[in-house]
């Protein structure tokens, strides 16, 4: 295998690969990038009942966004298992510091494992994070419109003044939970 496809690209040249999708969705098939609206396609193909949200043609709406959603999902597998080994993100020193302040000492993996396992789903801590916070992801990214990769790459991209409010809505979001609920929480 090259080795250039084992190895995380730079910044550089991620970044411009995935600034050319959008524009090209747009140009080519009148399309915009989101993960987000998958759910309710999925929803509209398996359990449309009598819910009007659900019944439109899924296939013409948002087959090709399945496809791509299912597409992600294979990639990361066999590029997690299949093309590169075990993965630890790069950190720096003050955030492996303030997480280890926390009781987060695993930087193995994509995730910390004190947070996000099976295990911790039974406890409060684990409730918090994974259910409620989970479900709350799903609502706000309903009730705005789009997830964050919808807004922060397309709608930004596509000028969207309501992208604009969403994404500064994301980043203020963020900036609480790390500095006030963190804290609270372990």
């Amino acid at each position: 295998m090259p080795e250039f496809l084992t190895q995380p690209w730079p910044w550089y040249v991620a970044g411009p690969a995935i600034g050319i999708v959008v524009p090209a969705l747009l140009l080519i098939g009148g399309k915009q990038f989101g993960v987000s609206e998958n759910l309710r396609h999925l929803c509209a193909a398996t359990f449309p009942g009598d819910v009007p949200f659900l019944k439109y043609d899924w296939k013409k709406a948002g087959l090709w966004n399945l496809v791509f959603v299912l597409g992600s999902i294979v990639g990361a597998f066999l590029a997690s298992s299949v093309v590169s080994g075990p993965v630890t993100v790069d950190i720096s020193a003050a955030t492996r510091a303030d997480l280890a302040a926390l009781g987060i000492a695993d930087f193995t993996g994509l995730a910390p494992t004190e947070i996000f396992s099976f295990s911790n789903l039974v406890s409060f801590k684990g409730l918090v994070f994974i259910v409620l916070g989970g479900f709350l992801v799903g609502f706000g990214a309903r009730w705005a419109g789009g997830c964050t990769s919808g807004h922060a790459i397309s709608g930004l991209a596509d000028m969207q003044a309501p992208s604009l409010v969403a994404v500064l809505g994301f980043f203020a979001g963020g900036l609480i939970v790390t500095h006030l609920l963190y804290p609270l929480l372990f």
